[in-house]
């Protein structure tokens, strides 16, 4: 029998620790020798990062599979054969060296010098050298005390435990090494401040051993995300027609587009080493266009998608003989490795899919356009959902406006146990893909330069309205949540326009001078990031300070609650501290929540936990509802 009860005041059998269980997820998915490779997160194990070969554990606690590079990392291990047989190489958090281990009896040694300062050495994007004597990668060292003393270089470390030796040089940003299969040259890819690596990037190729580099590809307009070899030829995924595409380029430079379209086959690279293709040999390549798999036939010039149990697809494609092994999710499904075999169709999970809720009680995601100031919105809403209740006639649920982080990224239709934590309690979410967001070409891309602060505030705010307006949602019971760019966003919306009655605001930045080269407030990757975003500094210092939501602090809409890791060099600590201090007697609501041991977002389950029940507790007393069964948080004033 369905109960009649507020919204918020719904049982659900989804628990914090339900959602934080698959706070992990898969990631940095591989193939070697026909067998899958993958790291995971685990929540539950302090969130740390294993690494996994077709379905068993590798290295037990306290190994931990990660990296520092970019403060966001990259691929952190890479599959060797060595003249020894096969190894595995794989960075450690805890202090950023390279280890070395055979997989069949793994006793990792270190094969990288131990740094004179604590993570003074980095190491991201691992690839296999030549020969087998090497793993050639990214590395990075800090050369002073500030976040932004860093340089980078392409090296190529022996796996003896010998010392380094320098590939490339060539920008103050590189990812992608890729050595030739005759070992003769290098390939990578680099970009200098200010741009944003989905701005402007170069493809450089140099012999191996031979001074200089040449340039094949991009430029200050054309962001290329991915290079692979295929015989003397390059395949590169770039977007000097405004969209992603997959072209192919000879080392003197000419470039074919091998299927010319209004599609998205690349992404932005926030992490090094991301896989958007796999070629799959005679032409033919797997592709991701907006994150389905699909298959791109040179000879045809086109792209076709594929139909798959679970749609979504991340970015750790690789292939071997007809098979693509990746990570992929479903509206109501949770990510998981697969394997498809394209001649048959067969779909194989590595892992498990089954979160122990049942279906009823998750939502599915209604994929809506809405209008915003600048044109076209698209979002993924997501209704309330539980089968035992449903809430009295005069009443409209409340929303929670989800901002994704980037703020070039994207929201994504697959399951997320942190929605339904709400929408099966009677709170709906909506998801937005504001101007500035990846998928959409580069023209949606840059809608947010120079604008950010208005045009992602606008475009959630709309619709927000719209959802009111249609009687989706109650106008009185509105909130806006995001976490990192998105808690910017959120931030700003709660102190620019009256739409929202409170707010949700996680790891954020706040105080946009303090997010410049000079302000020293992020770490190097961003430093410059706001160029781009708002405007040269110090040039249009006027217009930081009036986006910044830190100067704004009188001008909050509603209450709010914040929440931070105390570990983070993303967006670190500095900027909530002062936010929560400024809100300390202004008879405004708040809450300020900070985690030891956590850097940008929430790895482990503890913090998971009290985040999410914080957070709801937190909408009950602002809308008017109790939750059941959920701690009551101490809201100050």
């Amino acid at each position: 029998m369905v109960e009649i009860a507020p919204c918020g005041t719904w049982s659900s059998p989804v628990g914090a620790a339900d959602a934080a269980a698959a706070g992990g997820g898969v990631q940095w998915v591989d193939l070697h020798r026909g067998r899958p490779w993958w790291a995971e997160g685990r929540p539950d194990e302090g969130g740390r990062v294993a690494l996994v070969r077709d379905g068993q554990d590798l290295l037990p606690p306290p190994w931990n599979a990660r990296n520092r590079v970019h403060e966001y990392g990259g691929r952190p291990w890479a599959v060797l054969e060595t003249p020894d047989g096969t190894r595995v190489a794989f960075t450690h958090w805890d202090d950023q060296r390279i280890y070395l281990f055979d997989p069949d009896d793994p006793r990792p040694v270190p094969i990288t010098p131990e740094p004179g300062r604590r993570h003074g050495l980095r190491y991201a994007d691992l690839v296999a050298g030549p020969g087998g004597r090497e793993v050639w990668c990214v590395r990075e060292t800090a050369t002073g005390d500030a976040r932004t003393d860093v340089r980078r270089d392409l090296v190529a470390v022996p796996l003896d435990g010998g010392a380094p030796r320098v590939l490339a040089a060539s920008h103050r940003f590189m990812t992608g090494p890729r050595p030739s299969p005759d070992g003769r040259h290098l390939a990578w890819i680099g970009w200098d401040h200010p741009r944003m690596p989905w701005d402007g990037t170069e493809l450089c190729v140099a012999e191996v051993g031979v001074p200089g580099h040449r340039v094949l590809a991009g430029g200050p307009e054309e962001a290329v995300c991915q290079v692979e070899w295929d015989g003397a030829d390059l395949l590169v995924l770039t977007d000097p027609d405004g969209w992603w595409n997959l072209h192919r380029v000879d080392l003197a430079g000419r470039s074919v587009n091998l299927a010319p379209g209004p599609w998205e086959l690349g992404g932005p690279v926030w992490r090094l080493g991301n896989r958007w293709f796999a070629p799959l040999g005679r032409g033919r390549h797997a592709v991701l266009r907006a994150n389905r798999l699909a298959v791109l036939d040179e000879r045809s010039r086109t792209v076709t998608d594929v139909d798959t149990d679970l749609p979504v697809w991340h970015a750790h494609l690789a292939a071997h003989d007809g098979v693509v092994v990746g990570s992929a999710a479903g509206p109501l499904a949770e990510t998981a490795v697969v394997s498809l075999d394209l001649s048959t169709g067969e779909l194989t999970a590595h892992t498990a899919q089954d979160t122990g809720v049942p279906e009823a009680y998750l939502p599915v995601p209604v994929e809506r356009v809405f209008t915003g100031p600048d044109g076209d919105v698209p979002a993924h809403v997501y209704p309330p959902r539980n089968p035992d209740f449903t809430h009295p006639d005069h009443e409209r649920p409340p929303y929670l406006v989800h901002v994704h982080g980037g703020p070039t990224g994207r929201s994504l239709p697959v399951l997320d146990l942190d929605i339904a934590y709400f929408t099966s309690r009677g709170i709906g979410v909506v998801a937005v893909d504001y101007g500035g967001s990846t998928g959409y070409g580069r023209a949606f891309r840059e809608r947010l330069r120079g604008q950010w602060g208005v045009v992602d505030v606008a475009d959630c705010a709309a619709v927000a309205r719209a959802l009111a307006d249609e009687g989706t949602a109650d106008p009185a019971r509105l909130a806006i949540r995001g976490g990192s760019a998105g808690g910017f966003t959120s931030a700003a919306s709660l102190t620019s326009v009256d739409t929202y009655r409170c707010g949700m605001v996680a790891f954020p930045i706040l105080d946009l001078a303090g997010w410049t080269g000079t302000g020293g407030e992020t770490h190097d990757f961003e430093s410059r990031y706001v160029e781009g975003l708002v405007g040269p500094w110090p040039q249009a210092a006027d217009r930081y300070a009036e986006r910044s939501p830190a100067n704004r602090v009188d001008r909050l809409a509603g209450p709010v609650l914040l929440l931070q890791g105390l570990e983070d060099e993303i967006c670190p600590p500095e900027q909530a501290d002062r936010f929560a201090a400024a809100l300390r007697g202004t008879g405004l609501p708040h809450a300020y929540l900070t985690f030891e041991g956590e850097q940008h977002g929430f790895r482990r389950a503890g913090t998971i936990i009290a985040a999410l029940q914080a957070e709801l507790s937190f909408y009950g007393q602002v809308f008017g509802f109790t939750p059941p069964g959920v701690p009551v948080l101490e809201l100050r004033r």
